[in-house]
């Protein structure tokens, strides 16, 4: 199955992505399973959950007071503004798994920080290597490199902001039951990357002021 684990919907404050276009542009890309992964909410995910015809992972881009951290298999919303530590103990606490995005994309104020994300090491699952929005491809690199090094799960998605990015990266993998089945699934999967125009990142920042 084709996964695309890192796309947001107009839940997040900088994107304008209904749920209906989600399940439309799956449907055209061949994506299997998607992770909506909004900024501090699980909001769109459970209305994507409810809406979709193929697998949607429960999850959340939160934004630490150090950067963020992706929770996969959520429950329950975190806030963000945490510690990244504290954060990540949060989404083991209901059973999620730790995952961090695009963690050496230095053109991103939004990348956790490094003294942060030794800290939190110990709890995370998952590292992002391959994110279709840096800009910078050897951030792509440095990450790929982190995840081998300590011996971590690697993922990847197109970070979608709007319709056509989603399925632009994506992980063929197994098909797989909860969370644990998602582990050994991804641990056997395959990234198909390509990269997203440089001008999605207007995109999104215009759909940002729009909403302010």
């Amino acid at each position: 199955m084709r996964c695309d684990l890192h796309i947001h919907t107009m839940y997040s404050p900088d994107s304008k992505t209904t749920p209906d276009q989600i399940v439309s542009r799956c449907k055209k890309a061949g994506i299997d399973c998607i992770a909506i992964t909004d900024h501090n909410t699980i909001a769109g995910a459970l209305e994507l959950k409810r809406v979709a015809p193929f697998k949607v992972i429960i999850s959340s881009e939160i934004h630490t007071k150090d950067g963020e951290v992706i929770g996969y298999f959520l429950t329950e919303e975190i806030p963000g503004k945490l510690p990244a530590l504290e954060t990540a103990r949060l989404i083991k606490k209901q059973g999620g798994l730790v995952c961090v995005p695009h963690p050496f994309d230095r053109l991103r104020g939004s990348a956790i920080e490094r003294h942060a994300l030794d800290e939190i090491l110990h709890e995370v699952d998952i590292i992002e290597i391959f994110n279709a929005r840096s800009i910078n491809r050897h951030h792509n690199t440095m990450a790929r490199q982190f995840a081998a090094q300590h011996k971590l799960l690697a993922s990847a998605g197109s970070d979608a902001h709007t319709p056509d990015e989603i399925g632009k990266t994506y992980i063929e993998m197994p098909d797989f039951d909860g969370k644990d089945g998602f582990r050994n699934a991804l641990a056997q999967g395959k990234i198909v990357g390509h990269y997203s125009s440089i001008l999605v990142h207007i995109s999104s920042r215009w759909a940002q002021i729009r909403k302010d």
